[in-house]
């Protein structure tokens, strides 16, 4: 590395009780999608302290916000995430479970190191551009809602991503790698039926059952589960069933649906014929309905020319280190769960000798904790599950990487995860996320070539054009 990006590094390394007080803050807040108006309002003092450019608000979200600083292009984007998850309210550090808040949120997913992480990478990159007076500038966006909301698939909607040159960003995982190949978009909606009161007994044929409505829906969808892509998925919760009294026919009742595709266009053609299900089960039991588009969000597009200069950076950065006690915590942590001796990393599931390197390198290891960086897999792979990335994916080019901040092993959205974000562990994955991500960025600035190849991939990859899933209509909101 160069003496400046050295001295890049270094600036967040002399940040790190800054990172680490914001990602604590931010657990504390554990605020839910759409809902993070302490954590926004955080960020933007913080950011504002720091020299950035603050603009709040943007695309019409109140709790999104964009920091910038610098000046012409190449324009590189950080992805920044907050949002916490309801009924994961967990004691940092603990070892069993314990609530901190009886029946509150928790950060089941990291969202407060990743928004703190990226805050690092952003700083890094803004004491790089000030030292060199290189032209170039670093936007750190605020993207609320990943977990319910999809922020980033309603600023893809304003075309935001594509007045970037690259975005990259990350996640706390139980791994460190850099992440590639796609996953599965998503829509939700939600569906109001409405009938017509009546007593079960006394005067049946007078009441039109708004549950009936949404019984025979499920059952219509099942029938639809045949004949569609085995990549897709179709889920559904019954939020309101109308009441409590059997002999009540049910004058309403709500089901949410949540309708995945490894591609937004199928996803978006499955939601259609969702809908007209709807319809079919309105009009068999006289019924109305309310639709109510919730969100949706894109399957993600890979760009290994990103995905190998990530690599390349977290090779020489190496991973986060942690101490005996460290690592005595997080070995005593991962006999709560099962799956603690699971193999990390997407290629495991697609390449045999992938796998066996990496059962090689955890019994080297031979701890809980991943203290090694997976080697780098470019083969085709998919994950069932979904993120609004994938929106910032088909607008500009982009990448992301996996930072180990919980055992291997660990389950997602568990209070386990919860506890080790609030942990020396936990902090260490973002300021270590945030020096990979500088890094990266900073070679962008410098290289032209690697930004051209990056587009070209990108361009290709992106032939067929952009299915946007949110309609022109549609406002972020959450399911009631």
């Amino acid at each position: 590395m160069t003496k400046e990006k050295l001295a890049a590094v270094a600036a967040i390394e002399k940040k790190a009780d800054l990172i680490a007080g914001t990602a604590d803050s931010i657990w504390e807040y554990a605020e839910l999608s759409l809902q993070e108006e302490q954590s926004a309002a955080l960020y933007c003092k913080t950011l504002e302290s720091e020299g950035f450019t603050v603009e709040k608000g943007i695309c019409g979200i109140p709790t999104a916000f964009s920091a910038s600083y610098g000046a012409g292009r190449p324009i590189i984007g950080i992805l920044a995430e907050y949002d916490a998850l309801s009924g994961l309210s967990q004691k940092g550090g603990s070892l069993t479970r314990e609530e901190a808040v009886p029946g509150g949120c928790g950060h089941g997913c990291g969202h407060n190191l990743l928004g703190a992480g990226a805050m690092a990478a952003a700083i890094g990159v803004k004491a790089y551009l000030e030292e060199t007076k290189c032209p170039g500038t670093v936007v750190l966006y605020g993207c609320p809602g990943e977990e319910g909301g999809a922020a980033k698939a309603f600023m893809a909607r304003e075309n935001l991503w594509r007045g970037l040159d690259a975005a990259l960003t990350w996640h706390p995982e139980d791994r460190n790698e850099v992440a590639t190949g796609s996953s599965n978009s998503c829509i939700q909606v939600q569906y109001h039926f409405t009938g017509v009161a009546s007593h079960a007994a006394g005067s049946p044929d007078r009441g039109r059952s708004a549950l009936d409505a949404v019984e025979l829906m499920n059952i219509g969808v099942q029938f639809l589960r045949e004949h569609m892509s085995d990549k897709a998925r179709i889920h559904y919760a019954i939020t309101d069933a109308g009441g409590r009294s059997p002999n009540v026919v049910q004058p309403r009742a709500t089901v949410l649906y949540m309708v995945r595709s490894n591609h937004v266009s199928e996803a978006v053609e499955l939601q259609k014929r969702v809908d007209r299900i709807a319809e079919g089960a309105a009009l068999m039991t006289d019924t109305t309905f309310e639709r109510k588009f919730i969100d949706g969000l894109a399957d993600t597009v890979t760009n290994h020319t990103l995905e190998k200069l990530l690599h390349e950076n977290f090779s020489e950065l190496g991973v986060p280190s942690h101490t005996a006690e460290e690592v005595a915590y997080t070995d005593a942590l991962a006999k709560t769960y099962e799956g603690a001796d699971t193999l990390p990393g997407i290629g495991c599931d697609y390449d045999t000798e992938y796998a066996l390197h990496v059962k090689t390198l955890r019994s080297e290891n031979g701890r809980a904790m991943n203290d090694f960086l997976l080697p780098l897999y470019q083969g085709e792979a998919f994950r069932p599950g979904s993120t609004d990335v994938g929106d910032v994916s088909w607008e500009c080019p982009t990448a992301q990487i996996h930072v180990a901040a919980w055992p291997n092993g660990c389950p997602g959205h568990s209070w386990q995860n919860v506890s080790c974000d609030r942990t020396a562990v936990g902090h260490k994955a973002a300021i270590h996320a945030g020096k990979v991500l500088c890094a990266a960025a900073i070679d962008l600035l410098n290289s032209p070539e690697t930004l051209e190849a990056a587009k070209a991939e990108f361009l290709e990859r992106t032939a067929e054009g952009y299915t946007c899933p949110i309609p022109a209509d549609a406002v972020p909101t959450v399911a009631d």
